[in-house]
């Protein structure tokens, strides 16, 4: 059986200049499913969906990172010009990048977990496990247009995300946008169906039952299931093939190590784009973005603290640029979640429920112990919860996190106002909540007659 495949609205090369835009029902890409071969081949094309660098290859993790007070577009490229000044626009190339390439992905999921079930040749285990990483891939794909389109629950948003739907040729319809609670639950029930298909695996590329259970962890946290939230960053935490690694800078350092839950791999081939855009020319990047000085003063104002030390200064222009990915030849992994990141979720869950602050105390200080600075002893809940959300920031500096953290904790306001920017005006009048969510591109409105702008940019 052959199903042929399209974009939610168009076909993007991947290239960092030109928005090559295709008519938004042509069957431009086709993938055939026949056999164990064809399935597994399929599979692999669904991660390196994941990889390209209009997704967690670059764009993704730019978009949110120059959006927070960590970045800063200092260059010439005027689309992270606009994310850095909160004055983004229906026809920003950048957002239309992202958005094209994650819903070409969930097309590949849709595709895999419509035909793999008649695949005569494949055994059940690895039937299952193929289901399981297409459930996964796709919840992550809607969560992140959630996130960055949709809103957060009791924050800012009231719709969620247009399932993407096709007719009996592969075409694509035209869906209107669920609402936003909705479009979480559609998130949830497919992460549940991975984290039932999917087997206990150390293999950190690719999905694993711990892997869709530390994606639920995320989730809860984002829709304030606290509870929920515990309960699933503690089986990951307990899994076994999972364990904080002690040094922090080899994380970075070192593919693939006990840190990493789920993990996409980079190599000569296959290259990641984030280095490129902040190393400076004579690093060998294009340095066209930079660290906020102010958030690098942070980072480093605990002499102790490792993390301080990932960071270099651009003498030219006396800013600096993060060094987490610095591997030559742009062949930096890429951390989609870490460990640390689920007893920070159940830190916060413990704190914000209050429930169990000296829980919620002891993984803040695990944390905290692993970067070198010292340990706090805090008893009240609110201070607790605003020190866990400051080690957040801390602690997934430049992995694209920021932004969509400071959303979620009503932190997005009162944090970017006012830091002093290279290629910018230092005051950016963002008062509006609404504009914490990104618009929904322009070819997507002109193309979808029942799709519906974002508030801010009707």
């Amino acid at each position: 059986m052959v199903l042929l495949i399209c974009t939610a609205s168009s076909v993007l090369t991947a290239c960092d200049g030109v928005l090559n835009q295709d008519p938004r029902n042509e069957l431009s890409e086709g993938i055939a499913i026949s056999d164990a071969r064809s399935a597994q081949a399929a599979v692999a094309g669904l991660y390196n969906q994941l990889q390209g660098g209009n997704y967690y290859g670059r764009n993704f993790l730019i978009m949110s990172d120059v959006s927070s007070d960590q970045g800063q577009s200092i260059g010439t490229w005027d689309f992270y010009r606009e994310m850095d000044t909160y004055q983004n626009s229906t026809g920003n190339t950048e957002i239309g990048y992202f958005y094209s390439r994650a819903y070409r992905t969930i097309y590949v999921a849709n595709t895999i977990l419509n035909l793999a079930p008649g695949v005569s040749d494949l055994t059940e285990t690895q039937r299952s496990t193929m289901l399981g990483e297409a459930y996964f891939v796709r919840a992550l794909a809607y969560f992140d247009l959630l996130r960055t389109f949709g809103g957060y629950p009791d924050v800012v948003g009231t719709l969620g995300f247009a399932p993407a739907s096709q007719d009996e040729r592969g075409q694509v319809t035209n869906p209107a946008r669920l609402p936003l609670m909705e479009s979480y639950a559609m998130v949830e029930a497919d992460l549940l169906q991975a984290e039932n298909l999917l087997p206990r695996s150390a293999d950190r590329s690719r999905a694993s039952k711990a892997a869709a259970q530390a994606l639920l962890s995320r989730l809860y946290l984002y829709t304030r299931d606290f509870a929920s939230c515990i309960r699933y960053a503690d089986l990951v935490i307990d899994d076994g093939n999972y364990a904080l690694n002690p040094s922090y800078t080899d994380i970075f350092a070192t593919k693939l190590s006990t840190e990493s839950v789920f993990e996409l791999s980079f190599n000569n081939a296959d290259q990641s784009g984030v280095r490129n855009w902040y190393f400076p020319t004579p690093q060998g990047g294009r340095g066209d973005l930079a660290c906020h000085n102010s958030f690098v003063e942070k980072a480093q104002a605990d002499a102790n603290d490792i993390r301080g030390t990932l960071y270099a200064v651009e003498p030219s222009q006396g800013v600096y640029y993060p060094t987490k990915y610095n591997k030559t030849g742009n062949i930096d992994n890429i951390h989609v979640i870490r460990i640390a990141e689920m007893y920070l979720n159940r830190a916060e869950a413990k704190a914000r429920s209050e429930s169990d602050l000296a829980g919620a105390l002891a993984d803040l200080n695990l944390i905290r112990s692993r970067a070198g600075v010292s340990q706090l002893a805090l008893t009240d809940a609110a201070a607790l919860t605003e020190a866990i959300w400051a080690e957040q920031q801390l602690e997934f500096a430049f992995e694209g996190h920021s932004f969509f953290d400071l959303v979620r904790t009503e932190k997005i306001v009162e944090r970017v106002q006012n830091v002093p920017r290279l290629n910018s005006p230092t005051t950016i009048s963002f008062t509006d909540i609404e504009r914490a969510l990104f618009p929904i591109p322009l070819f997507e409105m002109n193309a979808n007659s029942n799709m519906v702008q974002n508030p801010a940019y009707q």
